[in-house]
């Protein structure tokens, strides 16, 4: 339900050869929302998604879910609850689309009929004929469907939680747009907590329903996309509107 905590920051800061990457972070994901990072190359929003499944560690403070600090969760276990999704799609080449959806399922001991199953729906469900799709391998697939193979390989064992690195950034306009109406309506049915990484302001505006705004590794403002359209609080705000 939205409104309950789901993931929280608490004094988190991360360094790398004593530069601080991320400065004593503290906030609330709240379960079920659309939770967007956004800021330029270098402002610590990609190192903030990371520490949620423990791909990169706090230097100080604590990262939770369920009130449960990250780091004292089965590493296996974790991941295998929490979606992600990468800028590429990073599907395996040598797989066939079922294979690569069938991936995380398949580690959770489910039977092959109901892999194979579940493949066929979700296919439908994101627009992708089962029976031209399935046996297909990555290079046989454009990009935009290289990354709705890659959404449902991260979604089909209905996580929790899902982890979104500028999944779009590299597509064509005409396929960016398909695929956060996409990623927006898949949202509506899951009610998945989603915690999606851009540059773009204009994404973060249609998608979010909450911006968290970073610069320097810091929050610089964090509410709702109307608010911080309204009513830019830093100049770093400022400049996503006004700058081109």
């Amino acid at each position: 339900m939205v409104g309950e905590r789901m993931i929280e920051f608490k004094n988190v800061s991360k360094l790398y050869k004593e530069k601080a990457a991320l400065r004593n972070i503290n906030m609330t994901i709240e379960c079920g929302e659309f939770f967007v990072l956004v800021g330029t190359s270098g402002s610590g929003k990609t190192t903030t998604l990371k520490m949620i499944n423990r791909l990169l560690t706090p230097t100080e403070g604590t990262v939770s879910i369920n009130g449960v600090d990250v780091q004292q969760s089965e590493l296996r276990e974790l991941r295998l609850n929490i979606g992600y999704v990468l800028q590429s799609g990073a599907l395996f080449p040598n797989l066939t689309v079922c294979e690569n959806i069938e991936i995380i399922p398949e580690m959770k001991g489910w039977p092959k009929e109901e892999r194979v199953k579940t493949v066929h729906s979700y296919l439908e469900m994101v627009g992708l004929d089962p029976e031209q799709y399935m046996n297909r391998y990555p290079h046989e697939l454009s990009g935009g469907e290289q990354q709705r193979v890659g959404i449902l390989r991260a979604i089909v064992t209905r996580p929790s939680i899902l982890l979104m690195d500028e999944p779009f950034s590299a597509l064509d306009p005409i396929s960016r747009n398909q695929l956060q109406d996409l990623i927006k309506r898949l949202h509506d049915t899951f009610k998945m907590t989603i915690v999606f990484v851009t540059h773009d302001m204009a994404e973060a505006v249609k998608l979010g329903t909450r911006i968290c705004v970073m610069s320097k590794g810091e929050v610089v403002q964090l509410d709702t996309p109307q608010v911080i359209k309204e009513h830019p609080a830093h100049e770093v705000v400022k400049r996503f509107f006004y700058e081109g």
